[in-house]
C-alpha cells in the first residue's frame, strides 16, 4: 500500500538559549531556531510509515523565509531513509500575524491543494505556545477525524490502531484514513540532521506557496480573531545560595534555616483561600457564558463555572453525560446557572461533542465558550472555534471582563511571561489550565435542562479510556519533589519519609517519565505540567529550561545534586551537594525537628 502522507511543523526559538531583558522581555537577538520537539516526532513517523509501504511524504510549514531550514532537516531524514520527501513553505509578509486558527486555515487550504493526503501528521503542540489547537482546527477544516497524542501506532491496511497519551491517562483509538493524527513526545525517535545534512538537500526539493496560491484569503493578521495585549513578567531571581566546599551537616543546616526563614516549611500557608461563595443566579439580563464540562472532571468543572459566573455572565454547562439531581445540584452549586445535555454522544467523543456544542452556539449565540485545558478540551473547542470561525485562546491562567471583551492570560515563551489576549469575534473562547482558577464555596441552586439529541457521526472509534494518575493531584500540592534521572527508582521508596515529612507529592523530569518510571501526569516543565508549590525540592535533576520553567512560580526551590556545577543550582534559593541518599536521610531527619 503506498501512502501519501503529510506532516505539519513548526519552527520556534531554542528554548535553552531564551533569556529575559531588563525590562522583562525576551531578548530575540542572536536566538537560534530550531524544529520544534513534536514536530521531529511527526516528521520521524511519517516517514517510517512511508518507508514501509512504499509511500512518499509532504512537509509544510507556514512561516517565513528562514523557516526553509525545518523543511531541509525534514526533507534530509527522509531522504536519508530512502523515502520520497518533498516541503512545502507557505510564506509571504501576507502570513504575518497568523494566530491558530489562520495558521489552520493556511495549512488546510495548502493541504487540500496539494492533496489528497492518506495520513496528516502533527506535533501535539508548539512549546512555544503550548496550544495544541492547530491540529484539530485543521482537521475540522478538512472534515476528518482527529485522534491526539500518538504514543503508540500500527497500521493495518488503511485503518490506525492507536494508544493515545491523554493528560494522566490513555485512549485505545481505531480510525480509518484519512484522518489526522498528533504525535506523542515518546512516539517515535525524534528526526534530527546537522546543518551540512540540511544544506545538502537539493532546492527543487522545496516549493513555495504564497496567498496567491491558496486563495483570496484573508489570510495572517486580518484573518485572525485573537490579539495579543500588554504582557507580564513571571517569576523573579533566585537566591542561588550554596557551598559546595562545607560539610553535609553545614548545607543541610544552611539549607533548612532559609526554609524556615522563608516559611517553605509552615503547613499555617496552606489552609484554603476564603474565596467567597459562587454568585446568586444571574439576572435575565446578563450575558451567557458556555461552559463545556469535561465528563468525569468535577474539580475543573467547578474552577470553570465559577470563574464563568465571577465575569458577572449567566454560565450553561454544557454536559455529556447522562444527568441525575445530585449532579445537576452540584453543576448548580459550582456556578451553572442552566444546563444543556448534548444527548447521543458515546464516550464523550470529541468530534460530536464539538459539534453538539456549535448546535447550540448557533443557536443561542453566547458571549463567550470556556473549556478545560486538556487534551480532551483542547480538541473540543479547537473544533468549535473552527466550525464557528472564531477566536480561542489555549491555556490560559487567568480569566478578566474588560467591558464586552474576555481577557484570557495565557503563558508565552516557555512560561517566562504572560500575555493578556483579546478575541474579535464572537463568542470569545479560552480553555484554561486546570488548578489556577480559584473554587469558591458553593452555593444553593438547582439549575434548569435543556437537551439537544446529537446525531453521532464520528469516525474515531473510541475502544477504552484509562487513567494512570490525577490530573489534580500535582495542582493541589503544596510540597512537590521532583526526581531526576540521576535518582534510581528503586529508590523512590526511600524518599517516602522526606515525603511524609513534607507532606509531599511526587514529581519528575520528562526523562524520568520517558523511562516509565512514574507516571506522564507527574512530569514537570514545558511538555509537562506548570506548577506553584510552597515548596519545590529537586533531587538528581541537572536543571535544563524545559524542567525549571514548570516551577517558576514556586514559593521556595531546593536542589539537591552531586555535581556542584549542576544547572539546577542556579534555578534555585539554596542547594545542597552530596549523594542524595545522604542528603535524604539527613534533610529528612534535619526537617524533622523543626518543624515537630
Amino acid at each position: 500500500m503506498s501512502l501519501r502522507i503529510a506532516a505539519l511543523v513548526k519552527q520556534i526559538p531554542a528554548f535553552e538559549e531564551m533569556t529575559l531583558g531588563p525590562d522583562g522581555r525576551l531578548v530575540r537577538a542572536g536566538l537560534d531556531l530550531e524544529l520544534s520537539a513534536y514536530c521531529r516526532r511527526a516528521v520521524a513517523q511519517a516517514v517510517a510509515l512511508a518507508a514501509d509501504g512504499g509511500g512518499s511524504v509532504t512537509v509544510f510549514t507556514l512561516g517565513p523565509a528562514a523557516a526553509e531550514d525545518c523543511l531541509r532537516e525534514a526533507i534530509a531524514w527522509g531522504t536519508d531513509r530512502a523515502v520520497d520527501t518533498r516541503g512545502i513553505l507557505i510564506t509571504d509578509s501576507a502570513f504575518a500575524g497568523s494566530d491558530t486558527l489562520a495558521s489552520a486555515r493556511a495549512l488546510a487550504a495548502a493541504l487540500e491543494r496539494e492533496g489528497p493526503f492518506d495520513l496528516v501528521l502533527v506535533g501535539r503542540n508548539s512549546v512555544d505556545a503550548d496550544t495544541g489547537q492547530v491540529g484539530p482546527e485543521v482537521a475540522q477544516l478538512l472534515g476528518l477525524p482527529f485522534v491526539t497524542g500518538a504514543r503508540h501506532l500500527a497500521l493495518t491496511a488503511r485503518t490506525l490502531d492507536i494508544r493515545a497519551e491523554h493528560d494522566d491517562g490513555w485512549a485505545q483509538i481505531r480510525v480509518d484514513l484519512p484522518t489526522v493524527v498528533s504525535t506523542a513526545e515518546r512516539l517515535i525517535d525524534p528526526c534530527k540532521v546537522d546543518p551540512p545534512g540540511r544544506a545538502a538537500v537539493a532546492s527543487d526539493r522545496i516549493r513555495t506557496l504564497t496567498p496567491a496560491d491558496l486563495g483570496p484569503g484573508p489570510w495572517g493578521a486580518a484573518a485572525s480573531p485573537t490579539q495579543v495585549g500588554e504582557t507580564r513578567h513571571v517569576g523573579g531571581a533566585r537566591v542561588a545560595q550554596r557551598d559546595a566546599r562545607a560539610s553535609l551537616a553545614e548545607q543541610i543546616d544552611a539549607a533548612v534555616a532559609l526554609l524556615v526563614e522563608r516559611g517553605a516549611l509552615d503547613r499555617d500557608h496552606d489552609t484554603d483561600l476564603d474565596c467567597g461563595t459562587v454568585a446568586a443566579v444571574a439576572d435575565l439580563q446578563a450575558v451567557e457564558i458556555g461552559v463545556i464540562v469535561e465528563p468525569d472532571r468535577a474539580r475543573l468543572a467547578r474552577e470553570l463555572l465559577g470563574a464563568a459566573r465571577d465575569l458577572d455572565t449567566s454560565p450553561v454547562a454544557l454536559v455529556t453525560e447522562p444527568l441525575d439531581e445530585p449532579t445537576l445540584d452540584e453543576l448548580g452549586a459550582w456556578g451553572a446557572d442552566s444546563v444543556v445535555h448534548l444527548e447521543g454522544i458515546t464516550l464523550a467523543n470529541e468530534q460530536d461533542t464539538a459539534a453538539g456544542v456549535v448546535v447550540w452556539a448557533q443557536a443561542l449565540d453566547p458571549w463567550a465558550i470556556l473549556a478545560p485545558s486538556t487534551a480532551w478540551g483542547r480538541e473540543v473547542a479547537s473544533r468549535v472555534a473552527a466550525s464557528l470561525g472564531t477566536g480561542l485562546t489555549g491555556d490560559a491562567v487567568e480569566l478578566d471582563r474588560d467591558a464586552a471583551e474576555l481577557v484570557a492570560w495565557k503563558p508565552a515563551f516557555g512560561g517566562q511571561i504572560v500575555a493578556a489576549i483579546r478575541c474579535t469575534t464572537r463568542p470569545q473562547m479560552a480553555t484554561v489550565r486546570a488548578g489556577v482558577l480559584p473554587r469558591r464555596a458553593p452555593r444553593v441552586h438547582t439549575p434548569p435542562v435543556t437537551v439537544i439529541p446529537i446525531e453521532a457521526k464520528s469516525r474515531v472509534e473510541i475502544l477504552a479510556r484509562t487513567r494512570d494518575d490525577d490530573l489534580d493531584t500535582l495542582a493541589d500540592a503544596h510540597v512537590v519533589v521532583g526526581v531526576g534521572q540521576g535518582v534510581d527508582p528503586s529508590d523512590y521508596r526511600n524518599l517516602d519519609p522526606l515525603l511524609n515529612v513534607l507532606d509531599a507529592e511526587l514529581a519528575a523530569t520528562r526523562k524520568v517519565t520517558d523511562l516509565g518510571w512514574l507516571p506522564r501526569a507527574r512530569q514537570i516543565g514545558i511538555t509537562g505540567r506548570t506548577i506553584a508549590p510552597r515548596l519545590y525540592v529537586s533531587i538528581g535533576a541537572n536543571g535544563k529550561f524545559n524542567h525549571m520553567i514548570g516551577v517558576r512560580t514556586a514559593g521556595t526551590i531546593l536542589a539537591i545534586n552531586s555535581d556542584p556545577n549542576a544547572l539546577v543550582f542556579d534555578a534555585a534559593d539554596i542547594g545542597i551537594v552530596g549523594d542524595y541518599r545522604e542528603v535524604v536521610h539527613a534533610l529528612t531527619a534535619a526537617i524533622r525537628i523543626r518543624t515537630s
